[in-house]
């Protein structure tokens, strides 16, 4: 079985400040790349580029279908694919692992669900680099089991491992209920959000804190479960994002607005548990 090496990716979901500052922040944390969108406009396309290149760092391009991170219901599965499309050209100049994208609608029927998603392999062909579909509400892999209709239906589709919405879904830490259905995921892994949830969100008040112990420990045991998985494929790297993140994810106090946490300093945090937990036996 190969052992894997870890490489840990910053969001520029919920980021404050430059990107000079986001590529700061990723190197002074010992992260190994980016994840987030690149630039539409060409010249910030271009400095974003050179930036990562002078720091070493690495770039997940985040691709969004449907008109934003929350999809327009009226957009057509057409409509969607062409949003992939340009995101993906948008991409490629800066030579990107690969490419994380929240795509499709929740209210799709499964026939449509799965020929979108066959098309979205037939594209990951036509570009020659991978894509992976994250697992998101609102999303056409918004629910587990769902999902696993698609992936029987769709062999070749990968996923990006987010299990924090389905927690917020299911109402539940879902993913302790189905041994076969986590390997299932687990089969088809390519990347991981290393977001927290639980029974009431997508996102713990802060994974630090005594009262979501449980949470982040069963969160730690299913990515076990993945990491093996890869190791069983022979594959060499593990990429993983702390995602904690804003809009209404990140808890505020009432009236004040206050954030009840500082994002990056959980997201540094969460990155040094997974490098503890990397480096200890599976």
């Amino acid at each position: 079985m190969t052992k894997m090496k870890l490489e840990i990716f910053k969001p520029l979901w919920g980021h404050i400040g430059t990107l000079e500052d986001a590529v700061r922040q990723a190197v002074e944390a010992d992260f190994d790349g980016i994840e987030g969108p690149v630039p539409e406009d060409p010249g910030e396309r271009e400095a974003f580029g050179d930036l990562l290149e002078g720091s070493g760092l690495g770039l997940i391009a985040e691709v969004t279908t449907g008109g934003n991170y929350v999809p327009d219901p009226a957009a057509s599965p057409a409509s969607h694919l062409d949003d992939l499309r340009c995101g993906i050209e948008r991409s490629l100049p800066l030579a990107p692992k690969f490419v994380n994208t929240q795509a499709g609608l929740d209210a799709w029927d499964l026939g449509t669900q799965v020929e979108f998603h066959e098309r979205v392999m037939a594209m990951e062909g036509e570009y020659g680099i991978v894509i992976s579909v994250e697992t998101h509400r609102s999303r056409s892999t918004f629910h587990p089991w769902v999902t696993r209709d698609l992936l029987k239906a769709v062999p070749e589709l990968g996923i990006t491992c987010d299990f924090s919405h389905w927690c917020c879904v299911a109402e539940r830490l879902v993913m302790d209920d189905d041994p076969e259905l986590l390997e299932l995921m687990a089969s088809r892994c390519r990347h991981v959000h290393a977001r927290v949830g639980y029974d009431q969100g997508p996102q713990v008040p802060d994974p630090r804190a005594p009262e979501y112990a449980q949470a982040v420990e069963r969160h730690l045991a299913w990515w076990k479960v993945l990491r093996r998985a890869g190791e069983a494929r022979g594959e060499s790297i593990m990429t993983m994002t702390p995602e904690f993140g804003t809009d209404g994810y990140l808890h505020l106090e009432p009236f004040t607005r206050n954030p009840v946490a500082d994002l990056w300093e959980v997201n540094r945090w969460m990155g040094e548990r997974l490098r503890e937990w990397f480096a200890a036996a599976v």
